[in-house]
């Protein structure tokens, strides 16, 4: 894991100089960091709290957002001092580029606008009537259907070079009948130099096993079953331009 190059001057600062606050920042304070990066121009709530983030739906002249931010110490990860402000920006700009990467890609993944230390802006996956629901929380008219869209999404943004790795039904948000995908701190890209072609394609067929074993679990109440293994083979094999699995 990178240490400083990922994270922005100010940081680097203030962590040099020792002025950077080692305490949870509470609401107001969450507030006020987003107004001043000028990721918003209006914090309406929060509407979702995970591990070790919290999503607050925004407005940046008003046009609906959300807004994630990794928090720096009330995590599900221990650690403290400038190490876990290291590790939040790391996660928060790891998410921001395969976010990135997988909507370029043409994925069904909200479009990521800017990030800002360890907080980032990206599209309001919603309606009028609120956040669109997490998978786990709906009951699904077609689950047949919607398993096929669920699984041409996984293709699409592996093709992007993006394996997402937590496929849980908490990651997939439902709108209008299709899925939409979120949580990306664990993915792991497929496309980059930097480890041995086979080491990258393990790690992410590894990932992809365990996130369709996460979407198996959910999907035992409609008395569907994802064939896994021949998935993940298949998948993996279509990214093997060099063919180092054979």
């Amino acid at each position: 894991m990178p240490n400083d190059a990922y994270l922005d001057s100010s940081v680097q600062w203030r962590i040099k100089a020792g002025t950077l606050d080692f305490h949870e920042a509470g609401y107001r304070s969450t507030v006020e960091a987003i107004l001043s990066a000028g990721l918003a121009t209006e914090v309406v709530g929060l509407i979702s709290a995970g591990k070790e983030a919290d999503v607050y739906l925004c407005r940046y002249k008003g046009a609906e957002l959300a807004i994630k931010t990794y928090r720096l110490y009330r995590t599900s990860h221990r650690g403290g001092g400038p190490i876990k402000v290291d590790s939040m920006g790391y996660l928060a700009a790891h998410e921001y580029e395969m976010t990135y990467k997988a909507w370029k890609g043409g994925a069904p993944v909200p479009t990521p606008a800017r990030r800002v230390e360890n907080m980032f802006s990206m599209r309001y996956i919603g309606d009028v009537d609120g956040p669109a629901p997490r998978l786990k929380d709906v009951g699904l008219d077609n689950p047949s259907e919607f398993l096929e869209l669920t699984l041409a999404g996984i293709e699409v943004m592996a093709k992007t070079g993006v394996v997402h790795g937590d496929l849980s039904a908490y990651n997939i948000r439902v709108l209008q009948g299709k899925p939409w995908f979120i949580g990306f701190s664990e993915a792991v890209r497929v496309d980059r130099t930097g480890m041995a072609p086979w080491m990258r394609l393990t790690k992410a067929g590894d990932a992809l096993t365990h996130g369709l074993e996460a979407l198996q679990s959910y999907l035992r109440r409609y008395d569907l079953t994802v064939e896994i293994k021949p998935f993940v083979k298949r998948l993996v094999e279509s990214l093997d331009k060099f063919g180092v699995m054979s």
